[in-house]
């Protein structure tokens, strides 16, 4: 079903709990101890990190270091062995609507009949609330989300017709469309075009300039210069975080990545 590709958080009647802002003083994300472990071995192992205020965070390390399990901890889509997680102060339980996320295409079912802009308004369940007629405000609110995007011209087109980059690009304007706080995005610039990542990367920039924390899992390291301002390195555990041309070091991806590794 298509709904695999919902975030079961959105689909849980805590959702539809509208909590209050929180502490806007306090780290956009805050995350204390977590750790994670399929089948009994540790994938994220006491993770803290609090989220900068501003600017574009990538997420790095080697596959199987636990990027993808890192956000989907974040969200509660996975269960977690300890740990606390905070938006603005809250916990994150309480903070469902501050919260976007834009999964990877490989979650997806894209045969599920389901037009682009059907795909766009799901990101306002949280207001609407599940079941509920999708009014005109929430309708123009998603094809605005499709424009801001470049896609506002394929709106009625199903899902599955549509290209990788195009999927990709749906699902950010869905997430847009929650107007959240927080944006956590799992590789949204994998297996797209450049004109794609290009109209990506602008609204994400659009999304800091307007005070939004954009968390991306990210898996090239040549562009994570040029498109990020702070950096996450996972490897099971938290080896560094910070500003990108303080963090990102040859010390820190070695000890990422293992062996010698250069920054470009």
């Amino acid at each position: 079903m298509f709904t695999k590709a919902i975030p079961t958080m959105l689909m849980s009647p805590d959702w539809l709990k509208d909590g209050k802002a929180g502490d806007a003083s306090a780290a956009p994300l805050a995350v204390r101890g977590l750790t994670v472990a399929y089948d009994r071995r540790p994938v994220l192992w006491d993770v803290a990190w609090d989220a900068p205020a501003r600017g574009l965070v990538a997420v790095v390390g080697p596959n199987g270091a636990g990027k993808s399990t890192f956000v989907k901890a974040v969200l509660g889509l996975v269960p977690t062995v300890t740990g606390e997680v905070k938006v603005f102060g809250r916990d994150v339980r309480r903070q469902r609507r501050a919260v976007g996320y834009v999964p990877q295409r490989e979650s997806v079912d894209w045969d599920f009949p389901v037009s682009a802009v059907e795909v766009v308004a799901m990101g306002r369940y949280g207001r609407i609330g599940w079941f509920r007629p999708v009014g005109r405000a929430d309708r123009e609110a998603a094809r605005e989300a499709l424009d801001r995007v470049g896609m506002s011209a394929f709106a009625d087109r199903q899902i599955g017709q549509l290209s990788g980059g195009q999927q990709q690009r749906v699902f950010l304007a869905r997430a847009l469309a929650q107007d959240a706080r927080v944006y956590l995005m799992d590789e949204p610039f994998a297996g797209v075009d450049a004109a794609t990542e290009h109209a990506i990367l602008t609204v994400l920039r659009d999304l800091d300039r307007a005070g939004r924390t954009v968390i991306c899992v990210h898996h090239d390291l040549g562009t994570v210069r040029g498109w990020f301002d702070h950096v996450l390195m996972l490897n099971t555990r938290l080896v560094a975080a910070g500003p990108v041309e303080t963090t990102l070091t040859d010390e820190t991806l070695k000890a990422t990545y293992g062996g010698r590794m250069l920054v470009g």
